[in-house]
């Protein structure tokens, strides 16, 4: 008996020593993919962003409150839909009123608040004429909301922006001059601020919005396509949106998805960072989570729905940023699966082998390298837009926490939130959803 178990023993830790032997470079694969593929993607945004930089901001006169020249001023409407926006729509609408442009309307959607934002826009409708309310009494989400305005709006130009967003005065102007110049453009997206800045997650949030959001759409456009206009501020030609159907109720993210549309029906969209738009955004880890879930998972139902629109030859433009966000995907997936493994790796390494895996290499180093330099160089073209708040160049030192808290929270909300999207039935209404709207400084 003793035997027969030494043999199984020993039978049993040969085909142990056969399974992590296919494992090991499996593994050495897994992990340079994991550390190569974020390190490639940095400087393909950086050297994009360069470009744009080159080609359409640097020799700029002065900065973004100066007004652009316009062959014409196309009357625009301005589309708000709100939902619980009691403590922010007075404000939002009281700066719109001082854009520095001569013909625009706004419409406020109310939709189905449960406080008094209806009763606020009245109070302010009743006060300028400009405004316009519309009351859906029950909950359509925003989709829902911006399509109602939008069939409202008596302009051919609109501009969407949300019921807690500051837009900059010149900002309309800004966005209108792509529409003049160019008959092809169905949508501009504009340059979102953060507004809160009291805390760590606002500060950090500054330097993403710069390093990560502002340089990838910088970079996008440079190579030809927007993966999604800003939800909280952005620009609509109308017989555009009317080409496509318009927003798409059931999708969780209405920008990512009417970005998609209109490119793939032809449509170009620009990125205009003289259009500034001051936003909140969460100060919390679980507002941010919910928020990048939210971003993650209306990601992949687009990725899902549109796949096989992908296979028309006039698509080939979106084959690249496609791909891109599917490896994105798989990138987290396979953070996962390494995590997993890392236990069993470390039962079969040395002491020593453990200690040399916990210590500074070349790697690490070049990679945190890289991630300064990323962020340096974007707060270095962003700083122009904010000079009168003293810079953006103050948050570099906040910046390295962002691989810390971010990364690990991105790779969680995207495979979450993926997986969502392949669980979700199509045609679910997406309705509005109560967010974190973070700290603000009195």
């Amino acid at each position: 008996m003793n035997t027969s178990l030494q043999n199984l023993n020993l039978i049993l830790q040969n085909q142990w020593r056969d399974f992590m032997s296919v494992l090991e470079p499996l593994d050495g694969l897994i992990e340079g993919f994991i550390y190569y593929y974020p390190l490639f993607m940095a400087y393909i945004w950086m050297f994009g962003a360069i470009i744009f930089y080159f080609r359409y901001e640097w020799r700029q006169q002065g900065n973004a409150e100066h007004l652009p020249e316009l062959t014409e001023q196309p009357p625009v409407s301005i589309l708000i839909p709100c939902y619980n926006e009691a403590d922010n729509i007075r404000e939002t609408v009281e700066i719109l009123l001082r854009q520095k442009y001569p013909a625009f309307e706004i419409i406020a959607v109310n939709d189905g608040s449960k406080d008094n934002t209806l009763a606020i826009l009245q109070e302010l409708a009743e006060q300028h004429d400009q405004l316009r309310v519309v009351n859906l009494h029950t909950n359509q989400g925003k989709a829902m909301g911006l399509r109602t305005a939008a069939l409202l709006a008596n302009s051919e130009i609109l501009i969407c922006i949300d019921g807690d967003a500051l837009l900059a005065p010149e900002a309309i102007a800004w966005m209108v001059r792509h529409f003049l110049d160019n008959p092809n453009v169905g949508a501009v997206t504009g340059n979102p601020r953060i507004r809160n800045r009291s805390t760590l997650l606002g500060k950090i949030q500054v330097g993403e919005f710069s390093a990560i959001v502002g340089m990838i759409k910088r970079a996008q456009r440079s190579y030809g396509k927007v993966f999604t206009v800003s939800g909280v501020i952005a620009a609509f030609r109308k017989s555009a949106l009317h080409d496509v159907g318009y927003w798409s109720n059931d999708m969780v993210t209405e920008d990512i998805d009417i970005s998609w549309k209109l490119q793939l029906a032809g449509w170009s969209i620009y990125f205009e960072p003289n259009a500034l738009c001051w936003v909140l955004m969460p100060e919390t880890l679980q507002g941010l989570w919910k928020q990048r879930m939210r971003w993650a998972q209306g990601g992949t139902e687009v990725l899902l729905r549109y796949f096989r629109d992908l296979f028309r030859w006039p698509s080939r433009g979106m084959w690249l940023l496609y791909g891109e966000c599917l490896i994105s995907i798989f990138w987290a997936f396979l953070i996962l699966l390494h995590v997993l493994y890392a236990p069993v790796a470390l039962f079969n390494e040395s002491a020593d082998e453990s200690l040399h895996d916990l210590s500074p290499n070349w790697t690490s180093m070049l990679l945190s390298l890289t991630c300064l330099i990323q962020f340096g160089v974007s707060l270095f073209i962003d700083s122009r837009y904010e000079y009168r708040t003293g810079g953006v160049a103050r948050y570099y030192y906040w910046m390295v926490w962002y691989p810390i808290v971010y990364w690990l929270i991105n790779v969680g909300t995207t495979i979450i939130g993926s997986i969502r999207a392949i669980k979700k039935k199509r045609g679910q209404r997406a309705i509005w959803v109560t967010v974190d709207r973070g700290l603000r400084e009195k």
